[in-house]
Formats: C-alpha cells, sequence, structure tokens
C-alpha cells in the first residue's frame, strides 16, 4: 500500500515538472529590442509620475490561469544626478499593500533601461525596458524583456494609464502592439481598478 502511494506521488510528481517544463520550454521568442518600436524624443522629465497598470500582455501570461487581475500602480521619480528612475511599484496584496522598488538606468538610447544593481537578483541574466510609445498625459506602452539563468526570455507589455480607465481605442490599440510581438489573446489581459494602496 505505501509503496503504491510513493509511486502515485512520484508520477504525479513528474507530470507536474513536466507541466512546468512545458509552460517554459513553449514560451513564445522574445523580440529583439530593435523590433520593439521606441517613442521618438522621449522626455524623461514628463514620463515622470504615478501610472497605473490597465493592461498587460506577456509571454508567461496567461489569460485563463490569472482569474481577476487586480490594478496595480507604478511611480517613476527621475534622479537628477545620473538622469535614472527610482521605480516604486504598489500592489495591493489580501489586507495589506506590497511595494516593489527598483532603479531604472538609462541606455544610450533615450527611452531605454537597464535594470540597476542586477547583481541582487542572482537568476537575472539582463533586464531591459523601453518605452514604445506614450503622450505622457494620458498612456503609454512599456516593453520589458529580462533572461534568466538556463536562457529563458520572458518578455511583456505594459498598457500603462494616468487614470485607472482608458479609452477602448487605445486598448484595442495595446491588443495590436501585443498582437505584433507574437502574443495571443490568450496572452493579453486587461485589470480590475481597485481603491486599495494604488493611490498611497
Amino acid at each position: 500500500m505505501a509503496l503504491g502511494v510513493l509511486c502515485l506521488g512520484l508520477t504525479l510528481l513528474g507530470v507536474l515538472q513536466s507541466r512546468a517544463q512545458d509552460s517554459t520550454q513553449n514560451l513564445i521568442p522574445a523580440p529583439s529590442l530593435l523590433k520593439v518600436p521606441l517613442q521618438p524624443g522621449f522626455q524623461k522629465d514628463k514620463f515622470q509620475g504615478r501610472w497605473y497598470v490597465v493592461g498587460l500582455a506577456g509571454n508567461a501570461v496567461q489569460k485563463e490561469d490569472e482569474g481577476r487581475f487586480t490594478m496595480y500602480s507604478t511611480i517613476y521619480e527621475l534622479q537628477e544626478d545620473d538622469k535614472s528612475y527610482n521605480v516604486t511599484s504598489i500592489l495591493p496584496r489580501d489586507q495589506g499593500c506590497d511595494y516593489w522598488i527598483r532603479t531604472f538606468v538609462p541606455s544610450s538610447r533615450a527611452g531605454r533601461f537597464t535594470l540597476g544593481n542586477i547583481r541582487s537578483y542572482p537568476r537575472l541574466r539582463s533586464y531591459n525596458v523601453q518605452v514604445a510609445t506614450t503622450d505622457y498625459d494620458q498612456f503609454a506602452m512599456v516593453f520589458f524583456k529580462k533572461k534568466t539563468s538556463g536562457n529563458k526570455q520572458y518578455f511583456k507589455v505594459t498598457l500603462y494609464g494616468r487614470t485607472k480607465e482608458l479609452p477602448d481605442e487605445l486598448k484595442e490599440q495595446f491588443v495590436r502592439f501585443a498582437k505584433s510581438l507574437g502574443l495571443t489573446d490568450n496572452h493579453i489581459i486587461f485589470s480590475v481598478p481597485t481603491d486599495q494602496c494604488i493611490d498611497n
């Protein structure tokens, strides 16, 4: 009996491991940064401030797995000394708030950044951020790409809004942009607005 339970447990573990491997092995390939639009004449001072995450699309996003995706906010603070951004994301969690803080360091092209202090993230090999398009006052679409140990490449596109609601035309433009990078409807989700934490 005990041997039968052990065999069943090992079989289930094998199935779960193979499913986990399948989900990362079948990732849609990440595009080169050169194939992603870059906001012309990017103005770093106008981009700073609070953005709400209205939409999210990525090769590790699965619409059916996400359920209700609760909106969070991200604040970009421009540092005068080195022109990097201190970036704080505020996420509602149960009854509290989670704060995720990092630094985006400018690269040689305006609107493109790398993650500062990447050594603090031992599994990360590279992390790039690129502002694809923005009008600074209403919306932005930002591309993120990271490579982890084992040479797995993940990418996502975030639809930011200065407000919690955006017009349908901008959401449709976001969907078209995500699909132009090889993503499907199943990789694109829109958030449910909340008042918890994200206006702090």
